[in-house]
């Protein structure tokens, strides 16, 4: 990791701590979180992994135009992906999924990059639909639009994507020809070849959005996953002496994620964290029960996919060293 994205990544997490810590009182954030219930992380770390067992058969459906592999076998690498976005910053980890599905399953890393980029944008759009779906339903007291105008800006953002994605999806040969065009006059051949070997793979890894029913299905297994999470916050809540609606667990659910696309440090510490406690004092819950709830939550996220993924990248012989090989492969494809 190039030493400015990694020092970005702490800066900005420094700054989002600094905003969750201001004006809390430890000690009584430290009292709820040993009153809590931890019985109640069982089933929220259960339907978690539902979740995950539904990202890999979301993943299989995008790929399939590529190869077919069976969700048992593709179910480890999605595990150690997310394990990866818990370790690395920048969310390294989806770079870290596609080299080893690369070494398992001869898959180019450019094209399943591209799968992984194109979850990335649906996540943000199931992200911003239940924002949306939520804010009528369980209306903030005294909200002053803040959240309103980080949702218009986030809309825009990957509503933007999701258009350029369906373009380079549905004309793969004319976006070619177009870069084919421009890097034939202002790059030099050993430069340009190996870039538009790359772009040709990455496009074929967007085969899954050619077809209408292709889009629908995996729209609506982001739905399904991100649902699923939301009954694990629901879950951990009733660990806690609070109580907040499910439509308003949506939200903070929603604001919370699209505030992880931030860079970060490892494991989005900070960005998780200071969202989710504002969130939840806009529905009148007291600053230090809302922090010790974000903080046992996102300990509960992050630490079942972390342990299980490095069991999975130890039981593939690989080690910690091996991310440095996935940026050389990716490296290598794209000719740098």
């Amino acid at each position: 990791m190039k030493r400015w994205q990694l020092w970005l990544g702490m800066g900005i997490s420094a700054l989002f701590i600094w905003l969750a810590l201001r004006g809390l009182k430890l000690d009584e954030v430290w009292q709820n979180m040993r009153a809590a219930n931890y019985i109640w992380l069982i089933p929220s770390v259960a339907v978690y992994f539902v979740a995950v067992w539904a990202r890999t058969w979301r993943w299989d459906y995008m790929l399939r135009p590529l190869k077919h592999i069976p969700l048992r076998r593709l179910f480890p690498v999605v595990v150690i992906g997310y394990m990866g976005n818990n370790v690395y910053p920048f969310r390294a980890g989806e770079l870290l999924r596609s080299y080893v599905l690369r070494r398992r399953e001869a898959i180019p890393i450019s094209a399943s990059l591209a799968t992984v980029i194109v979850e990335r944008v649906f996540d943000g759009l199931v992200m911003l639909v239940f924002v949306f779906a939520a804010l009528p339903l369980a209306p903030i007291p005294g909200d002053n639009g803040r959240i309103r105008a980080i949702v218009i800006f986030a809309s825009i953002a990957f509503f933007a994507a999701l258009v350029l994605f369906f373009g380079l999806a549905a004309f793969p040969a004319q976006f070619y020809r177009l870069a084919n065009w421009f890097s034939d006059r202002l790059l030099p051949d050993r430069v340009a070849r190996p870039l538009l070997d790359f772009l040709q793979r990455f496009l074929q890894g967007l085969e899954s959005l050619r077809h209408f029913r292709n889009v629908l299905m995996i729209f609506f297994t982001s739905v399904i996953i991100w649902l699923l999470e939301t009954v694990k916050y629901w879950f951990v809540m009733h660990a806690f002496n609070f109580e907040v609606s499910f439509f308003a667990l949506m939200l903070m659910n929603g604001v919370v994620n699209l505030a992880t696309t931030l860079p970060s440090a490892p494991g989005y510490v900070g960005t998780f964290d200071e969202p989710g406690i504002e969130v939840l004092k806009l529905y009148g819950i007291g600053d230090n029960i809302a922090a010790a709830y974000t903080l046992v939550l996102h300990a509960a996220l992050w630490l079942p996919i972390t342990l299980l993924g490095a069991y999975y990248m130890m039981r593939e012989g690989m080690r910690w060293s091996d991310f440095g090989k996935a940026v050389q492969v990716a490296e290598q494809e794209a000719g740098a």
